[in-house]
């Protein structure tokens, strides 16, 4: 069917990406963000690397610190591939939304009607609060037998459908939007449901749904450990051997739908600029999946955070700016967009950054993050109401 215009015009403005000079304002904002990302290199525990995309319309800018190997020293590029972690949920909601146009599915279908093999108390969660994280429903990457299993055989081989069943013996943590409770089950009931609702694998829904549209090129839901050429190396640090690298060192079979996609700085900034913009799904699923409520990303992301449907919104002193963030053995990710999706960003580092592993480093990354959303409205702001 044809693109609808507006996700057109947000095409052409991902895909020209030229580099051009920038007002002395944003030259200084710039130079400011490049001391924050030196800084963050340099502080313990830093990543080895990071790079920071920033797109406006047509114009690109690329700031980055570190090395994307630390064996050869070779610069980060936009188009490096990277583990994108919980990003990924932002391309089930993808999924979900697009299918939602389509009246194939819908907000409030549940599990129960969707798939009635899970267990039955979980039967009244809705696809709504799958996405919100609102379900109540337990997460199965905090399985001890999951954990022992990924322990024993970080290659393991997962049967991505099957994941939920290391907490199938388990009920709902709370009654169904009720609360706010961050869990991995939820995007893979979403993806299950997608599967359902059309016949169609979840990787290929992707394919047709996402990365087509959009045109990414970069973007891929693999099953196994290995990462496409040309990547980022994704370490872990403080070591006494000094960075280790773990970019291969775990398979994404046992995240799938909630975790496991592989993209490029370059693809997330397009995806996130139309994503962000409701440019798959229509406009009265846009105002339902921005009824935000109090929840933080995992990591949080900059400024006061809130959860929509696979998006938050992440309030700065500059502006808002609606988005996702992820990290994972080697990685952190934060992909924003302007309500209208014509400015975007992605801030990706070549290590894990969260609030169990080093909170104070969370603090200094979410604060330049918030530097980053600043370069990117610079002085013409933000829509500050959206």
């Amino acid at each position: 069917m044809p693109l609808p215009l507006r996700l057109v015009s947000l095409l052409v403005a991902g895909c020209v990406g030229a580099l051009v000079p920038v007002s002395p304002a944003a030259a200084a904002d710039d130079r400011s963000l490049q001391r924050g990302l030196d800084e963050l290199v340099a502080a313990p525990g830093g990543p080895p690397g990071v790079i920071v995309v920033l797109r406006a319309g047509d114009r690109q800018r690329v700031l980055r610190a570190g090395t994307a190997d630390v064996t050869t020293g070779r610069p980060l590029a936009a188009r490096d591939h990277t583990r994108t972690a919980s990003t990924s949920k932002a391309f089930s909601g993808a999924v979900a939304l697009s299918l939602v146009r389509e009246h194939r599915l819908t907000l409030d279908d549940t599990i129960g009607r969707r798939l009635p093999w899970l267990p039955h108390a979980w039967r009244k969660v809705t696809l709504r609060q799958l996405l919100q994280h609102t379900s109540g429903l337990p997460d199965f990457s905090q399985s001890p037998r999951f954990r022992s299993l990924i322990a024993a055989d970080p290659h393991r081989l997962f049967d991505s459908r099957r994941l939920l069943d290391f907490v199938a013996d388990q009920p709902l943590g709370f009654r169904p939007g009720s609360q706010y409770r961050y869990s991995n089950s939820d995007n893979i009931a979403v993806a299950l449901m997608a599967e359902a609702a059309t016949g169609v694998r979840y990787e290929d829904l992707l394919r047709h749904d996402v990365y087509r549209p959009l045109g990414l090129r970069d973007t891929s839901l693999p099953q196994g450990y290995r990462m496409p050429e040309p990547y980022m190396h994704g370490y872990a640090v403080g070591g006494p051997s000094g960075p280790e690298d773990v970019s291969e060192a775990i398979g994404m079979s046992g995240v799938w739908a909630s975790g496991g996609i592989t993209s490029s700085p370059r693809d997330l900034s397009t995806f996130i600029g139309a994503y962000a913009a409701g440019a798959l799904t229509t406009r009265a699923a846009v105002r339902e999946q921005r009824h935000w409520i109090p929840g933080a990303s995992e990591p949080a992301g900059p400024g006061r955070n809130s959860a929509g449907l696979a998006l938050f919104r992440y309030a700065t002193r500059c502006g808002v700016v609606l988005g996702h963030t992820g990290n994972t053995l080697g990685y952190t990710q934060l992909m924003a967009a302007t309500p209208d999706g014509r400015r975007a960003l992605t801030f990706s580092l070549t290590t894990q950054v969260n609030q169990a592993g080093n909170p104070a480093l969370l603090r200094k990354l979410r604060a330049v993050e918030e530097d980053a959303v600043c370069a990117l409205l610079g002085a013409k702001g933000a829509e500050r109401h959206s």
